[in-house]
């Protein structure tokens, strides 16, 4: 098994951003009805925790039962260890966290220089991301670092054909 090209994993990223959109939506939706939220600010440190756990909960979850969330097994891309197994909880947790690598510089840049504008943001966040999937190819088998902290990897998946 080897690790699929990065373009193919960014691909996957960014439709993974796509379901999350409907996934927060909904959990927001959740939350704002069992808060009682009446204004977006309302609660909003609340809320940013509830999606953090959400969304901890929705890749932990797909990860353990299949090794792939919706995304991945569009594009063909699985989550193994590195013996090739399925991950437990506490490693499929343990990516989730440091997966945030992708983001927590560029969050972090922003927070400190006090930019606050959207498309600022949105550049940042994108040169962050760009910047961290291209350390990818410094490690030989060509996963990123979450994935080698966590003793993880992305495999090209290829599907059993049904008889």
């Amino acid at each position: 098994m080897h690790a699929p090209r990065l373009r193919r994993r960014l691909g996957a990223f960014i439709y993974e951003g796509v379901l999350l959109f409907g996934v927060i939506m909904a959990a927001g939706l959740v939350y704002a009805l069992l808060t009682n939220q009446r204004h977006a600010l309302q609660g909003s440190t609340g809320l940013r925790i509830y999606l953090f756990v959400v969304l901890g909960l929705y890749f932990v979850w797909f990860w353990t039962r299949q090794g792939q969330t919706l995304a991945m097994r569009t594009w063909r891309i699985k989550l193994v260890t590195v013996s090739g197994d399925r991950p437990g909880a506490l490693r499929a947790s343990c990516r989730y966290l440091v997966a945030w690598l992708w983001f927590l510089p560029a969050l972090l840049s922003l927070w400190l220089w006090g930019v606050r504008g959207g498309g600022a943001a949105f550049g940042a966040v994108t040169v962050g991301v760009l910047a961290y999937a291209a350390l990818a190819w410094l490690n030989p088998q060509r996963q990123f670092l979450h994935d080698i902290v966590c003793g993880t990897r992305l495999v090209t998946w290829v599907p059993l054909e049904k008889s």
